[in-house]
Parts: C-alpha cells; sequence; structure tokens
C-alpha cells in the first residue's frame, strides 16, 4: 500500500527509488513520514541531500522514529541538515493521517 500523491513519470530512476523505498518503509508510522517528505521535496532535492536521505534510510525504522520524536538523540552521522528538514516538515501538531 502506498500513500503517494506524487506521480513519478516525471522522476528519473534514483528519485523513483527512493519515493518507493521512502513509502515502503516497514513501520507504517515511518511510511507516512518519510513517504509524505519525499512526496513534498524530492523532485527538487539537491544531490547532496538525495545523498543524505539514502543514508537515512539505511538506518532502522525505530531508531529514526525515534530520533523524529526526541526520544533518543540523533547520532551525528544523521544529524545533517536533511534530517532536520524531515524533522521541520512533520509539526507534529495533527495526526499523522492528515
Amino acid at each position: 500500500m502506498t500513500g503517494t500523491i506524487l506521480s513519478t513519470a516525471t522522476l528519473d530512476p534514483r528519485r523513483r527509488k527512493m519515493l518507493f523505498r521512502a513509502w515502503h518503509r516497514g513501520m507504517r508510522e515511518m511510511d507516512i513520514l518519510m513517504g509524505q517528505f519525499a512526496d513534498a521535496k524530492l523532485p527538487g532535492m539537491a544531490d547532496a541531500d538525495l545523498d543524505a536521505f539514502e543514508e537515512l534510510m539505511e538506518a532502522p525504522d525505530p531508531e529514526i522514529f525515534k530520533w523524529l520524536t526526541d526520544a533518543l538523540p540523533v547520532p551525528a552521522e544523521y544529524d545533517t541538515p536533511l534530517f532536520h528538514k524531515l524533522k521541520s516538515h512533520h509539526d507534529h501538531e495533527k495526526p499523522l493521517h492528515v
């Protein structure tokens, strides 16, 4: 199941793969957090952010979720401008499914 609203027709192969991975994380909460961010930001992401997003997607979902919710500190290797963009994309003032 995917919740993406972004068409892959205009995306290059790298971004298509990343969009799929963002929406198929394993934890539904992470599908929503990473997938909505990818829908909004992936088409215009610079190469450095693409690299950082790919690295972040290699981390385990439970860890990323804890970093995003401030349950654990973000390790230095993931404390990147891209991570801060992801975190600020979700203000947590409304339910995740909205």
